[in-house]
């Protein structure tokens, strides 16, 4: 005849049982959250439209408008949008406008009659997002600054931020969405700032883009920037917005 445990021998094993069931439990819980989180974060629509949607800013004299378009397009291909005059700014401006679509990237041209606005024109590149709103919060939680806040334009809406470092660039959205053809060449975006602020543009921007570092090299030859004898910073960065290489120097840089 098998002797009945003592009671406290049975709690202890009934309490035991019951905290294991609970860590089983907890752990599933904890398990279906990082499920469902990742879920989330999977679904969650990009920012960016493409980089066929992403523009280089030009802004020339209204007399050379005309002659620098078709330079572009005799040089890269492509086509250009009907010209116009708009206002594209949230102030009183005059400015003529047209897109010229190229097998090699997207250029912007502008050729302000009035004076231009601050800050436009210190802007290198626009970027079109899927949704505004998001834009203007994504990239206030990566750290960038918002120079103009969201105004209309005549297709869409616009803001400019800046990033650390004082880099600016254009955010936008169409009302209509573009349908332009994929790039046969992703164009790069080159960026120029201070070794003091380069990590903080970069963490910045990698948090707002979903983009990688391709490479990073520490001491590139300054023979490519006109600087021989003297090396600098130069980073590789690839995201859906398209490609960057970022220059980190002294500033002590020769034109052009």
């Amino acid at each position: 005849m098998i002797a009945p445990k003592p009671l406290q021998l049975e709690f202890a094993e009934d309490l035991f049982n019951s905290a294991a069931k609970c860590m089983c439990l907890t752990k599933y819980f904890v398990c279906l959250l990082l499920i469902v989180g990742k879920s989330a974060a999977a679904e969650k629509p990009p920012l960016a439209a493409g980089p066929q949607y992403d523009s280089t800013h030009v802004y020339v004299a209204p007399e050379d408008f005309n002659k620098f378009v078709a330079s572009v397009i005799a040089t890269f291909g492509g086509t250009a949008s009907k010209q116009g005059v708009f206002t594209v700014t949230p102030t009183p401006s005059s400015t003529m406008s047209q897109l010229v679509l190229t097998p090699v990237g997207t250029i912007s041209v502008f050729g302000f009659k009035t004076p231009v606005p601050y800050p436009f024109g210190l802007e290198r590149t626009g970027y079109l997002v899927t949704n505004i709103e998001a834009a203007v919060k994504e990239a206030r939680a990566a750290g960038a600054d918002i120079l103009v806040a969201p105004f209309n334009d005549p297709i869409g809406r616009d803001l400019i931020i800046q990033w650390p470092g004082g880099i600016n660039t254009q955010l936008y959205w169409h009302t209509t969405a573009p349908n332009y053809p994929a790039l046969k060449s992703v164009p790069e975006s080159r960026i120029y700032v201070s070794t003091g602020r380069v990590a903080a543009f970069i963490h910045s921007f990698l948090a707002f883009s979903h983009g990688r570092i391709a490479s990073d090299e520490t001491h590139a030859p300054g023979t490519d920037i006109g600087r021989p004898g003297y090396s600098y910073r130069r980073i590789k960065i690839v995201s859906s917005f398209g490609k960057m290489t970022v220059f980190a120097t002294d500033g002590q840089l020769p034109y052009p």
